[in-house]
């Protein structure tokens, strides 16, 4: 995944409270992966597995940091994955957890040994080139819970919540509101790259235009800067904050009670799903955003609590649905064959798609994840649902 703040590597001991953070919205900010520059040198081969031979059951590996600074995040995953297991009563599959903290390319290498024919993860997108480069000589897919789009290939899926969809579809339901100039505030560096390039063209392919957008560090002084001279330029009747809550209502506040943009809308991102910040303002009154639907996530949290006693991060919901996505594949895969990675994109293969806490989602033909969001209304203390998420995609 990819740093919000727009740096290019966030250092990865803040990846813990960034995911606290981004309780986010089942996105969670986690630092981007090098896509260019030379590939991956050789690497031994995987050394003798310790597992006995089995048989009966799909083998699946989870590579996850269970260790170090990150471990929190990790723990709640590979805690989700087997919840799933237990939940669904699964027979036929046997996911064993790697750590990653210790070094990628060892954890792969032993994964390869023991017989995984599919690898979900890693978590940080630093580690997807490592990852790859050793599962990719053994033919073994990738199912990455990172939201680097530019880490997706035909071998490496992304599963990971994408900011671009969340843009895409609050641009969507304003434009269905009559709404049809828009402004923005998008910091710098990789998020506000993407997030601009997806409102430009959901704003486009919807007969609008976008008439004013300033970028800015990510700092408060410099969001409240941005926000003024946005202001000033005017002529949109919504305006795009793409930042975290907490940051979003440092620029929100330049346009409570102003006479030179009057009626405008603000417009958020799956950022700030779970912040406090967000329903605590009264300058984000009414203000759209939208992301993965809670509806099954209360009951989610509550059995977690009672099995592993505590509190789930946003994100675990990612290995749960990531098992509930293999078993349905599983369906017509012989186990020690290979994964059918090539059915996932198909979407021939799986019309609804997949249905797991987050709702529904289902991946493209570029490896990258589609889900259905709802569009939510900042409230008093609380937010609505304005337009609910659909249930399953059409063929």
């Amino acid at each position: 995944m990819f740093d919000a703040s727009g740096n290019r590597r966030l250092n990865r001991r803040n990846l813990l409270a960034a995911a606290a953070m981004a309780v986010l919205a089942g996105c969670t900010v986690v630092p981007k992966a090098p896509v260019s520059g030379p590939a991956p040198a050789p690497t031994p081969a995987p050394s003798q597995s310790d597992i006995p031979v089995d048989t009966e059951r799909h083998r699946v590996a989870l590579l996850v940091p269970v260790t170090g600074v990150n471990a929190g995040v990790g723990q709640a995953i590979a805690n989700a994955a087997n919840m799933a297991l237990l939940d669904t009563s699964a027979k036929n599959l046997r996911v064993t957890t790697y750590d990653t903290s210790a070094g990628a390319a060892e954890a792969t290498r032993k994964a390869i040994a023991d017989g995984n024919q599919l690898i979900l993860g890693p978590l940080l997108s630093d580690d997807i080139p490592t990852v790859s480069g050793v599962a990719r000589a053994a033919k073994i897919p990738v199912i990455s819970f990172s939201n680097d789009e530019q880490a997706a290939s035909r071998d490496v899926l992304i599963m990971g919540n994408l900011p671009g969809q969340s843009v895409t579809r609050t641009v969507q339901y304003a434009r269905a509101q009559g709404i049809s100039t828009f402004g923005a505030l998008v910091p710098r560096g990789d998020y506000g790259d993407r997030t601009s390039a997806a409102l430009l063209a959901a704003v486009r392919s919807g007969g609008g235009s976008v008439v004013a957008l300033e970028p800015y560090e990510r700092s408060a002084a410099s969001i409240a800067s941005a926000a003024q001279r946005v202001k000033a330029k005017g002529g949109f009747e919504a305006l795009l904050i793409a930042d975290s809550g907490s940051l979003s209502v440092r620029a929100a506040t330049a346009f409570k009670g102003t006479s030179k943009t009057p009626g405008v809308r603000l417009l958020g991102t799956e950022l700030w799903s779970g912040e406090r910040d967000v329903n605590a303002s009264a300058a984000l009154a009414g203000a759209w955003y939208s992301t993965v639907s809670d509806q099954r996530f209360a009951q989610f949290s509550k059995s977690y609590r009672a099995r592993f006693g505590g509190q789930p991060f946003r994100i675990a919901t990612l290995g749960y649905d990531a098992v509930l996505l293999t078993l349905r594949v599983a369906r017509d895969w012989k186990p020690g064959t290979r994964f059918p990675a090539d059915t996932l994109r198909d979407t021939k293969a799986f019309p609804g798609g997949f249905l797991g806490v987050d709702g529904a989602f289902r991946f493209t033909k570029g490896g990258l994840i589609e889900r259905a969001l709802e569009v939510r209304e900042v409230g008093a203390g609380a937010t609505k649902v304005v337009s609910p998420a659909p249930v399953k995609f059409g063929e």
